[in-house]
């Protein structure tokens, strides 16, 4: 008989983006899927069993991108004049503190956890150090950077050079990179404020460690207008002129693409992401092309500040814009089906942060990184199509169960990696520090 740290017996299971198996069970070894078979056809013993009965399981999600440092800034973004950046993030940022920073990362890992994501890439923000003590701790697959930015009039608190700012992301790669399920990344926090010396030293960084070096792209038209303004080329044309584009370059938003940044992208292997909710304020992606040129974005949340963490109301939103702009226009009601979605959430994800391969699926050799949904509710059954239905009315409080590397760190919705008590109780206290409650 074969041994194995945990098993999920008797379960149905989303196994990829399309595939979904019932009666199943999956055995975990070393943090990875061991097998995934038939119930009875194949014996373990199991240092821990759970009952997959009227559970279905499946990949954990993935944020390709957020913001731990703008955590505390929920209800503060909503309905304010623009440029939101320049008029509350930067300021918000700029008062940031180890204590804050370590609220606001125990914050974001408690609610991913609560709503099903596994795996994450902040975008990068101050005292990241902090945050990836508790991330560390939560068990979460996390990819961090810091913020990286060297034009000058940036508040005090935050103003560095070029040197300083990539010295800061060298020093939390060497404190952080492959501590449990942590990957640092480099970054440019946006083009319009990081010097041509600055894009060239993350670069070389990055590739020196092998590491990705990721950074906002083409999010609003008055950006793409200042790089072109500064440059006379657009973003990804300047970045390709710097050498920094390859597979290992990771362009957040990538909404405002011109036909020769969008074969730009494809040559280079770049990866990109959408965030739905948040980008509905800036512009439409063009993602059906994307998709047909073979370039598969994944799905950001762009963080709790955009109208929470949860990755199911993403899916949704997006679905709902792709078919009002694209699909009643050429009468496709097919333009973007949930398979492709779920395919973008899982194989865009895995390639966001840097596991193709590895992560995205519930396979034989792949990180034992899965969520556990509980399908006693009366908004997920009766079910013609599991897969379907997850996409169309699954919640994050339906996410029961969590594991992350063979790790569970959350079963039957009690997190037991982190204090949750503690950390609302905390949130509670800061509201009311800040006059809210």
């Amino acid at each position: 008989m074969e041994k194995c740290d945990l098993l999920i017996q008797k379960t149905i299971a989303v196994t990829d983006y399309e595939t979904v198996q019932n009666d199943v069970d999956i055995a975990i070894r070393d943090g990875k899927i061991a097998s995934v078979h038939k119930t009875g056809t194949k014996e373990y013993e199991a240092g821990q069993v759970i009952n997959g009965k009227d559970k279905l399981f499946m990949p954990g999600l993935i944020d390709s991108h957020m913001h731990t440092g703008q955590q505390l800034l929920k209800g503060l973004v909503l309905d304010a004049k623009p440029i939101i950046w320049t008029r509350v993030m930067l300021p918000f940022e700029s008062t940031l503190t180890p204590e804050k920073m370590k609220m606001s990362a125990s914050l974001a890992a408690l609610e991913m956890i609560k709503s099903g994501t596994a795996a994450f890439v902040d975008a990068g923000s101050y005292f990241m150090g902090d945050a990836a003590e508790v991330y560390l701790e939560s068990g979460l697959r996390g990819c961090l950077s810091c913020s990286t930015m060297d034009e000058p009039g940036l508040p005090e608190s935050i103003a560095m050079d070029a040197r300083q700012a990539v010295q800061a992301t060298d020093d939390l790669y060497n404190a952080w990179n492959g501590k449990g399920n942590l990957k640092v990344f480099y970054s440019l926090r946006a083009l319009n404020s990081c010097s041509d010396e600055l894009t060239a030293l993350a670069a070389e960084h990055a590739k020196e460690r092998g590491a990705v070096l990721q950074a906002h792209m083409n999010e609003y038209q008055g950006e793409v207008d200042g790089i072109i303004k500064r440059e006379g080329m657009r973003p990804y044309e300047y970045l390709e002129k710097m050498g920094v584009l390859s597979d290992r370059f990771l362009g957040a938003h990538s909404l405002i693409l011109s036909e020769e940044e969008k074969q730009l992208v494809k040559d280079r292997g770049v990866k990109v992401c959408h965030c739905p909710f948040s980008n509905c304020g800036k512009a439409v992606p063009e993602t059906p092309e994307l998709v047909s040129r073979g370039i598969l974005p994944g799905f950001g949340t762009d963080g709790a500040a955009h109208g929470g963490l949860s990755l199911w109301s993403e899916m949704r939103i997006f679905r709902s814009l792709m078919n009002i702009h694209y699909g009643v226009p050429n009468r496709n009601p097919k333009v973007m089906p949930a398979e492709l979605l779920f395919q973008m959430m899982f194989e865009g994800g895995a390639a966001a942060i840097d596991e193709v391969g590895a992560c995205g699926r519930i396979q034989e050799g792949y990180h034992a990184d899965l969520i556990g949904v509980g399908l006693n509710e009366a908004h997920l059954i009766p079910s013609g199509n599991f897969l379907r239905t997850m996409f169309e009315c699954g919640e994050a409080g339906d996410v029961k169960d969590m594991i992350v590397g063979g790790r569970m760190i959350m079963k039957d919705r009690e997190v037991l990696s982190l204090d949750e008590e503690k950390i609302l109780a905390e949130a509670k206290e800061y509201m009311k520090k800040e006059g809210v409650i």
